[in-house]
C-alpha cells in the first residue's frame, strides 16, 4: 500500500523570519497523521535552519532543485552531497526549471543520478503545456520526459513522480481529477514498460497544479494518485493543514 504524500514547494517565497514562522505554524497545526507523509521544500538558504526546527518531527524536508556535479567551479549551484546533510527529498525537473532555466530531460537525468547516489529521494516532475495538451500530445510529451529522464537509471523504490500540467500551475485552473487520473494511469504504465509492473505499482504519484483543500480529495480518490505537490497554498499554514486533513480522510489505512 502506497502511503499518501503531500509535498509543499515554497518556490522563491518567504524571507528568513517568514520561513521560520511558517515552519513553526505548520508544526503547531499539523496533526501527526500516520497515514499522510508531509514534506516541505523551502529555498536553499533556509534548509539548515528549517532542518533544525524539524529535527525529531514527523515533517520531512526537501530541496527545490540540485546540480548534478559533485563539486567544482559552478558558481551559485548546490550539489547533492551538500543537500544530503539536511534533506531527504529533492524536486527535480519542475516545469519552472525546464521553462526558465533550460533544464532538458538530459540534465534532469544527470540530476536524478546525483540525487539517487546521495540517497536523496527525487520528486521527478513531468507535464505538458497548454499547446501540447490542446494538440493531443500530452502522453507523448510526458512519455518522452519519463523515458529520457530515467535513461539508464536502475530501479529504485526511492522515487516519486509528480504530474504537473504546466497550464494548471499557479493559474487557479486545475486539471480535473479525471484528466489527472488518465495521465497518472499512463505514467504508471510507462514506468512498467521502462522497468516492470512491480516497480510501477509501488511508485508514489503526485498531482501538482492549483491544489486546494476543496479539490485534493477528488484527486486522491483516484486509484493512481497518491498525493499532491502543493505550491501557493503551502505558504499558508492553515490552508496547507486543511489540505493534509482532507488527504487524511481518503488516505489508505
Amino acid at each position: 500500500m502506497i502511503k499518501t504524500l503531500i509535498a509543499a514547494n515554497w518556490k522563491m517565497n518567504t524571507n528568513f523570519g517568514e520561513a521560520q514562522q511558517l515552519t513553526r505554524d505548520l508544526l503547531s497545526s499539523i496533526n501527526d497523521d500516520a497515514h499522510v507523509e508531509t514534506v516541505i521544500c523551502p529555498p536553499f538558504v533556509y534548509l539548515q535552519e528549517i532542518s533544525k526546527l524539524l529535527e525529531g518531527q514527523s515533517i520531512k524536508i526537501g530541496a527545490q532543485n540540485v546540480y548534478f556535479e559533485e563539486k567544482g567551479a559552478y558558481t551559485g549551484e548546490i550539489s547533492s552531497s551538500m543537500l544530503s546533510d539536511f534533506c531527504e527529498y529533492v524536486i527535480i525537473g519542475h516545469s519552472e526549471r525546464r521553462q526558465f532555466f533550460g533544464d532538458t530531460n538530459e540534465i534532469v537525468n544527470k540530476k536524478l543520478r546525483s540525487a539517487i547516489e546521495h540517497s536523496l529521494t527525487p520528486i521527478l516532475c513531468v507535464g505538458e503545456n497548454l499547446e501540447e495538451r490542446e494538440n493531443g500530445d500530452a502522453e507523448h510529451v510526458v512519455g518522452a520526459q519519463l523515458e529520457e529522464s530515467l535513461n539508464n537509471i536502475e530501479k529504485t523504490v526511492n522515487l516519486v513522480v509528480a504530474y504537473e500540467p504546466v497550464w494548471a500551475i499557479g493559474t487557479g485552473k486545475a486539471a480535473t481529477s479525471d484528466i489527472a487520473e488518465d495521465i497518472m494511469r499512463f505514467i504508471r504504465s510507462k514506468l512498467a514498460a521502462i522497468y516492470d509492473n512491480t516497480f510501477a505499482d509501488n511508485i508514489t504519484l503526485l498531482y501538482g497544479g492549483s491544489v486546494t483543500a476543496d479539490n485534493v480529495k477528488d484527486y486522491l480518490s483516484q486509484p493512481n494518485i497518491n498525493g499532491a505537490l502543493v505550491g501557493g497554498a503551502s505558504l499558508d499554514a492553515q490552508k496547507f493543514q486543511d489540505i493534509i486533513d482532507k488527504a487524511g480522510e481518503v488516505a489508505p489505512l
